[in-house]
């Protein structure tokens, strides 16, 4: 049998799940605000491209918008395996979940330049993502090498 230890290093790995949580509320907080000054009426997720060429500001919604559903997109998993691998690598997942929240910043910033191409400066924050994914892959192999 396998037994897991939360030890006082775990609390950095739950900071960064807090930081990572209050980070993509961020970005939805932006979604709404810039939704009134764009004029973009809910339930419509997105501007239509001819709406986007005659009026900048609603591409730049469409951008803020983009950001936030693709963060979402990958959310869940990024947090299971920050929570899992935390638990047996603290310091190591708090530094790769600290990667993943830096990069979403930068992939905003890029993304809501109106420039969409300039997302690209955030990719680094995949390195956070495939680390963690490597360490709970880590857990999964001990895991199951570890039976009788």
């Amino acid at each position: 049998m396998v037994t897991f230890t939360l030890t006082p290093d775990y609390g950095y790995t739950v900071a960064v799940t807090v930081v990572s949580t209050l980070l993509v509320s961020f970005f939805g907080a932006k979604v709404t605000s810039y939704r009134d000054i764009a004029k973009v009426p809910l339930p419509f997720l997105y501007a239509e491209p001819a709406e986007c060429k005659a009026d900048h500001k609603k591409l730049i919604f469409n951008c803020y918008q983009r950001v936030h559903q693709n963060t979402l997109e990958g959310f869940a998993s990024y947090l299971v395996t920050l929570m899992f691998a935390g638990l047996r690598y603290p310091i190591a997942s708090a530094a790769l979940g600290s990667i993943w929240c830096l990069g979403r910043v930068f992939y905003y910033i890029g993304y809501t330049s109106g420039k969409p191409g300039a997302r690209q400066m955030g990719v680094f924050g995949h390195i956070g993502e495939v680390g963690l994914l490597g360490l709970t892959g880590k857990i999964a192999y001990d895991l199951i090498m570890a039976q009788p």
